[in-house]
């Protein structure tokens, strides 16, 4: 199946990520650090770059100065008189005084960039989310079906579905209704006990595009999920993309069919990063078929004295000094003194845990130091007069000030 060689991709990576916080005081959702070298954005673009999409926008809003500076040093200098690009967008403002106020608000604010570039078809991703997908075989999809809108969906038990935007499908995955977190959600065909939900990712034939996002305009729509989705399906051909029939390529067997999820609370960004360990992964991040790609460090081999790591993730030039770690995430430039022992947690890049300190289920933001003798997720009362503790009982460390110093 033959798809248009003229795609534009709209990444929606203006996300506040009020969940996240205290991660995202500092920065926007899809600026938020993963997997010890990566950002949140980095999985769509990568996902799109490895599927042949190289015309790539980046809208951005909340917070943006963390994820601009990352995707100028990620990303290759912008080519866009060879069409390919990676290029942020921030609110312009030229129809109006007012912000991006939703996804489908965001894309007709940005119309005079789709006319620029006369695509056959643009993709509009959401930025926050971790997984793989060959985009290709939703665009192959899409142009089999002409469909008008296609909407990448997946399968999930319908307890959790009551949390998702539903999709409502016949066999051949035409979309007849879509519903916003129902109380009921309808089983999918040939499976009574999951439902289809949107992923937040759509392909449009451009043609379709400008009328759809002109006519929210007007009506004062603002979001393609709860307002306008709903409205097409009484006029134009909406289809729903199965992820799980996506196959991209290096996936180990052990690793979970159509890994995704959605980062976005403490808990379930603390889960994603146990996906990443022991020996078989539910997410692998080493695919050379299919790299996720990040920014350049040019700093050495981390320094490892430790006497003990167990399935752990440990990222360059740091020092670990005859500390112990078991399952949990170190990022770049952390040193480890003596005695430190870490469980369960996520230190993010330019930290110093002291001497004797003990460390369970805390994440630590960049540029901290933590003192000698230091305990931290034993006490939940404790840790809250200090810092922020979420309701499923993690601790975070707020981003510091303090850069380390890396002498040995």
């Amino acid at each position: 199946m033959e798809y248009p060689d003229k795609i534009l991709a709209i990444v929606l990576a203006g996300g506040e990520g009020s969940r996240l916080y205290p991660l995202t005081a500092h920065r926007s959702k899809p600026a938020v650090p993963f997997g010890g070298k990566y950002r949140l954005v980095d999985f769509v673009i990568s996902n799109l770059i490895n599927s042949g999409v190289g015309s790539i926008y980046v809208v951005v809003q909340y917070k943006s100065q963390s994820l601009i500076e990352h995707l100028h040093k990620t990303w290759e200098p912008s080519r866009v008189a060879t069409g390919e690009f990676v290029m942020e967008v921030p609110p312009q403002r030229q129809l109006g005084d007012d912000w991006f106020q939703g996804t489908a608000n965001a894309v007709y604010q940005n119309l005079s960039l789709i006319d620029r570039h006369q695509p056959k078809l643009v993709a509009v991703f959401g930025a926050d989310h971790v997984y793989r997908m060959d985009v290709r075989q939703m665009m192959e999809f899409h142009c089999a079906n002409k469909a008008d809108v296609t909407v990448a969906a997946r399968s999930v038990p319908l307890a959790e579905a009551v949390s998702f935007g539903v999709l409502e499908t016949d066999d051949a995955g035409r979309i007849s209704a879509f519903r916003e977190k129902p109380a009921k959600p309808k089983p999918m065909p040939g499976d009574s006990e999951r439902a289809y939900v949107s992923m937040g990712n759509y392909l449009f034939d451009v043609e379709k595009l400008r009328g759809i996002v002109e006519a929210a305009h007007q009506r004062g729509e603002t979001d393609f999920g709860s307002e306008i989705l709903p409205r097409l399906m009484r006029t134009h051909r909406l289809f729903a993309y199965d992820f799980a029939a996506n196959q991209v390529p290096g996936i180990k067997p052990y690793e979970e069919t159509a890994y995704w999820r959605d980062v976005g609370t403490l808990q379930s960004y603390w889960q994603a990063h146990q996906d990443l360990l022991g020996e078989r992964p539910c997410f692998d991040l080493f695919n050379p078929q299919w790299p996720i790609r990040s920014s350049r460090y040019d700093g050495p081999g981390v320094k490892i004295t430790s006497r003990y790591v167990e399935d752990s993730l440990v990222c360059s030039a740091g020092w670990l000094n005859k500390a112990l770690i078991c399952r949990s995430i170190v990022g770049r430039e952390v040193v480890l003194e003596e005695g430190a022992q870490l469980d369960e947690c996520i230190i993010l890049d330019y930290v110093k845990i002291g001497k004797g300190s003990r460390l369970r289920r805390v994440i630590v933001d960049k540029q901290n130091i933590i003192e000698a003798g230091t305990v931290l997720g034993f006490d939940r009362e404790k840790d809250a007069r200090q810092y922020f503790v979420d309701a499923s009982g993690i601790t975070v460390v707020p981003r510091g000030n303090r850069m380390i110093s890396l002498a040995y």
